[in-house]
């Protein structure tokens, strides 16, 4: 079974989201967000080449590849694959300006 690293901006990421679907929609749908977040890790972790990967401006986020969220389709996994599982670098919002936020080549 393949290991899940969180970056600290995932972590923040994901307390953000909790927060902000806990608001709007209820606790448990937070929980939800929260337990398909660790879920669609989990599964990645296992098989970390199953995202589509992107390309950066970043050297230090080379390789980086994005999945949905499982059941929360508009939420994206960005993250490393690892020798023994994945580092998740971030969890946003799909109607965020991600590509700018991670520096990700438009062309």
């Amino acid at each position: 079974m393949g290991r899940v690293y969180r970056r600290a901006t995932a972590r923040r990421d994901l307390v953000e989201h909790f927060v902000y679907l806990a608001e709007m929609a209820g606790q448990d749908t937070a929980e939800r967000f929260l337990d398909s977040a660790r879920s669609s890790f989990e599964v990645l972790a296992k098989q970390p080449m199953m995202g589509s990967q992107i390309r950066t401006h970043d050297p230090a986020l080379a390789g980086m590849r994005k999945w949905p969220v499982r059941d929360f389709r508009g939420y994206l996994i960005f993250y490393l694959p690892r020798t023994d599982g994945i580092s998740v670098v971030r969890v946003l919002h799909g109607s965020r300006d991600w590509w700018d936020l991670l520096g990700i080549e438009t062309d």
